[in-house]
């Protein structure tokens, strides 16, 4: 049975368990609510690069900070397409589509977003999108285009983003969550590990996550990749068993969601991603990069994947393919909504330090 109730003090029994009786536990909750050999295997598509407004610390497309992303604008209905078909060719179940927008507008992008949701739905792929913060009427545009999932990460403790993050408040992150939920379609939830956040933050995260009812169907958990350039960039890398602890640790309190191996498994060793498929993992992003970061080959998965004897879950094997409404049946039009969407307006040095050393290298 899903519990709703977690306390930040048992999520930490847990999460510092013996790590034999985690792994244990947590592969036992594993099999009660999984295939353990089966994996969805998600494709990450950036379509539209770099020049975000946010000031998020670990991110290299903030507009504020420099760094050797190159940017690009929205990317063509026909375009996506094509990607989504040889994600399809290469095992990939989902489509997930990024871009660097703080939050959706009304207009000529967004329906074009909605032209490749409907594109990607009618190829039998899962489509998820992550856009940033959306309405209650873009999320009900969203599902009838088709949209399985959105994503709309968590990152962190609510405490602990204050430090990460200034141009936007947590309660925007739960807001966009909630606003989604009154759809059909899924969410995807989940944060990074590795931004110099106490093991108390990582259970804060969980507690915000594992209290959600309905918790999210995809938790992805990522380790952070330093980027040059980013406010975080000299942040020492999380160990294979600080990921592993984590894993094992949501799917113990998020029993029937899919745990995402997502950012920094280029720095894993197979063992280390084996045992973490091992603790509960059920989903990663194939090919060579995640947005912006490195990823591994899709090839090396698909290997990995037999050794282990795994295989790609299908589409819809969760829950049943949404019908796509064309544009033209849509009952929800477009309302030209300028929501007051947070801004803190707290300093964080490290990113205030890495803007003015950004503009300085101009």
């Amino acid at each position: 049975m899903t519990r709703h109730d977690w306390t930040k003090e048992e999520i930490l029994a847990i999460y510092n368990k013996p790590l034999m009786s985690l792994l244990y536990e947590a592969a036992t909750v594993h099999r009660q609510h999984h295939d353990p050999n089966k994996v969805q295997v998600s494709t990450l598509l950036s379509i539209k690069t770099g020049g975000c407004p946010e000031d998020c610390g670990y991110c290299p497309q903030a507009a504020r900070y420099h760094t050797d992303i190159e940017g690009n604008d929205l990317m063509s209905v026909s375009q996506v397409k094509a990607q989504a078909l040889r994600a399809k060719a290469s095992g990939s179940s989902r489509v997930c589509m990024g871009a660097a927008w703080r939050n959706v507008k009304d207009g000529e992008e967004f329906d074009n977003v909605l032209e490749m949701v409907r594109t990607i739905n009618k190829l039998d792929m899962e489509v998820c999108c992550t856009l940033g913060m959306v309405t209650e009427n873009q999320a009900k545009r969203l599902a009838e285009a088709g949209l399985y999932a959105y994503n709309h990460n968590l990152d962190s403790s609510e405490e602990y983003y204050k430090e990460v993050i200034s141009t936007r408040g947590y309660e925007d992150r739960l807001e966009t969550i909630d606003n989604v939920r009154k759809t059909n379609v899924t969410v995807c939830s989940g944060g990074i590990i590795g931004m110099g956040e106490s093991i108390d933050d990582r259970a804060g995260m969980l507690v915000a996550l594992a209290t959600l009812n309905p918790q999210p169907e995809s938790v992805p958990i990522n380790a952070l990749v330093p980027v040059e350039g980013t406010p975080l960039e000299e942040q020492q890398k999380v160990s294979i068993w600080e990921m592993i602890r984590m894993v094992a640790t949501t799917r113990i309190v998020m029993p029937e969601t899919q745990v995402r191996l997502s950012a920094g498994r280029t720095d894993m060793s197979k063992e280390g991603q084996a045992m973490c498929f091992f603790a509960g993992a059920n989903s990663i992003f194939a090919g060579d990069k995640l947005l912006t970061t490195p990823n591994p080959d899709v090839n090396e998965d698909m290997e990995l994947f037999k050794t282990l004897g795994l295989e790609p879950q299908k589409p819809f094997e969760k829950k049943s393919q949404p019908k796509t409404v064309e544009a033209e049946q849509s009952l929800y039009k477009p309302l030209g909504e300028k929501p007051k969407w947070s801004r803190p307006g707290h300093k964080i040095e490290r990113n205030e330090e890495a803007k003015t050393k950004a503009k300085l290298a101009k």
